[in-house]
Order: structure tokens, then sequence, then C-alpha cells
């Protein structure tokens, strides 16, 4: 037995984590949505440790929604591997606030870095908010630069795309502001990924949110293979609701 050790910097959260059999995959690899959800989840630990709950947020009408996630993964890692996972408020651009991660072993060697955007949103009106409009805190700055590259819009081609199918949001997939959970949309992408990419080790993910989804909507998903990337399209009944970059290695 162990105890598990988290620290709050005036602009960091650091908090060691195991890695179970539910965060990987039939090879025992981290999953892609595993990560996505330690993504959402320690920004709000982070938050919380501050006294900046979701439900103060939100009473605030001032919470954050994640808009871009970039990932590299520089070693994978696996099944009841225990990771410090650290994330860093990195100011703002333009409408976007910014977050980022490193994951590391027990070593200290960092195995990935992740580059995330977010936007304020007035939670009752659905409005976005620029950054300088929070009130709650002043955002954190770093210098820390992740070697990972930043998070981008992620276009698919007119022509020769591949028809994956379907997928119906159903309450499983839900979160506690009832949308398509931020870490579902990795395991959707996985499920309709061609055979032999799913067994192949990730070295770059990308992810952009589009649009909210939300219970009994259906996704079409559309793909497009070029060597080692793949990149995928789900269509909402109005617009995109998310385009993600998978990028794999050997």
């Amino acid at each position: 037995m162990r105890d598990f050790k988290q620290t709050l910097e005036e602009n960091g959260y650091t908090r060691q984590e195991e890695l179970t059999f539910a965060d990987c995959d039939r090879n025992k690899r981290v999953r892609a949505a595993a990560l996505l959800s330690k993504v959402a989840s320690f920004a709000g630990y982070d938050y919380d440790a501050r006294g900046l709950t979701h439900e103060k947020l939100y009473a605030m009408r001032e919470v954050f929604l994640l808009s871009r996630v970039a990932m590299r993964i520089h070693r994978c890692p696996r099944y009841r591997e225990v990771l410090d996972i650290a994330t860093w408020e990195a100011g703002a651009k333009g409408a976007h606030m910014r977050r980022i991660y490193e994951m590391r072993d027990e070593t200290g060697a960092v195995c990935v870095s992740v580059k995330s955007d977010w936007i304020l949103v007035d939670p009752e009106t659905r409005r976005i908010l620029r950054p300088g409009t929070f009130t709650a805190r002043k955002l954190g700055t770093t210098d820390r630069e992740p070697d990972c590259p930043d998070p981008r819009k992620i276009v698919l081609p007119r022509e020769g795309l591949e028809d994956l199918g379907t997928r119906r949001v159903v309450w499983s997939d839900l979160d506690g502001n009832g949308h398509l959970y931020s870490a579902k949309y990795g395991d959707i992408v996985w499920d309709a990924l061609p055979v032999d990419l799913q067994n192949r080790p990730l070295r770059e993910f990308f992810i952009d949110y589009s649009r909210e989804a939300t219970l009994g909507q259906e996704l079409r998903l559309k793909g497009f293979r070029e060597g080692d990337t793949y990149r995928m399209e789900g269509v909402g009944p109005e617009e995109t609701c998310f385009t993600a970059m998978c990028v794999f290695g050997g």
C-alpha cells in the first residue's frame, strides 16, 4: 500500500495516479480516452484545490469548456504504472485560455505532453466570454513549453472519405452538463478506426471540439487515411461536432 501525493503551487497542480485496467486497452496501453479524461479532470482538480469548484463557477456564470487538445506520446504508459501528472495555466490567446500538462513516470521521464485550449462560457446563455472577463482569479502563466505540437483546426478533404457509419449518443456518454463527455470522443474515434490501426501505438493525437452533442443525437462519422495519419470527423444533426487526427508510430 502507498499514499499518492498531490501538490498545489502558485500556478501549478500535480497529482500521482495509478493507471487502472479500465484506463487501458486490450494491449494494456493507456487509451486516448483515458488521457483525455486526465486532461479534463486535472483542470478541475487544480481549480477545486483553489476553492473554485464547478458549482461555484457555475453560480458566477463563468465555466470552462474544453475546445482543443494536442498530445504527444513519448512512451505509452501501461497498466499499473504510477504517473506524476502536472498541469499549469499558460495564459490566453484570442478567445482561448491555455493549459498545459506533463505526465511523468516514476523515473521522472516525460511519457505524455499535452497542450489544450479552453473557452469561457456563460452556462445559462451558452454565450462565449472573452478571457479578460474572467473574474474568479487572475489567469496564470508559465514559461514551461511542453514537447508537444500546438492544438489545431483539423480539416478533412472533400473527396476520398471513408463512411464509418453512425454513433448514437447514449445515457452513459453524458457528463454532469448533460453533454457527450469530452473523453468519450477518444473511444468513439478508436471504435471507428480501421482494425489494423487500433493496435498501432499512438504517437500524437489532436481533437477539436466544435459543438456539444446531446442525448439521442447521431454522429455521422467520416474518415481519411494518409500513411501513418488518420483524420476523422463526427457530424451531428446540424453541423460538425468534432474532428480528430491520430498519428501512429511503428
